[in-house]
């Protein structure tokens, strides 16, 4: 079973930036595409970025687009997101998820494991 971990949440101002790290311990992680999702209170989880098995691929959300990088490194078995420009409204909790093909995806139920989450909170 694969576990995640992400880390490097916190609390920043608008305008900052902050970059997440998730961990993969699964031997399977270069083989995947991954993805990065995240869940305002109240609202239902949503599509952030993806990534392909090699790092050839990548798509963003609308609303993260031009401000969000998504990378990731499979000798390290751990792929990043490089928030930029940070809103308020960018404040959820943000669970990274391997996929279950080698592009990655937009749509949830193409992930078969996920991370506990990591909270970014964005003060105005």
């Amino acid at each position: 079973q694969v576990q995640l971990e992400e880390s490097g949440g916190g609390l920043v101002q608008a305008g900052g930036s902050l970059r997440l790290s998730c961990a993969s311990s699964g031997r399977t992680f270069s083989s995947y595409g991954m993805g990065w999702f995240r869940q305002a209170p109240g609202k239902e989880r949503e599509f952030v970025a993806t990534i392909s098995w090699n790092g050839g691929n990548t798509r963003y959300a609308d609303s993260v687009k031009g401000r969000f990088t998504i990378s990731r490194d499979n000798a390290k078995n751990t792929v990043y997101l490089q928030m930029n420009n940070l809103k308020p409204e960018d404040t959820a909790v943000y669970y990274c998820a391997q996929a279950n093909t080698r592009t990655g995806s937009s749509w949830q139920p193409g992930y078969t494991d996920w991370g506990q989450g990591t909270q970014v909170t964005v003060s105005s």
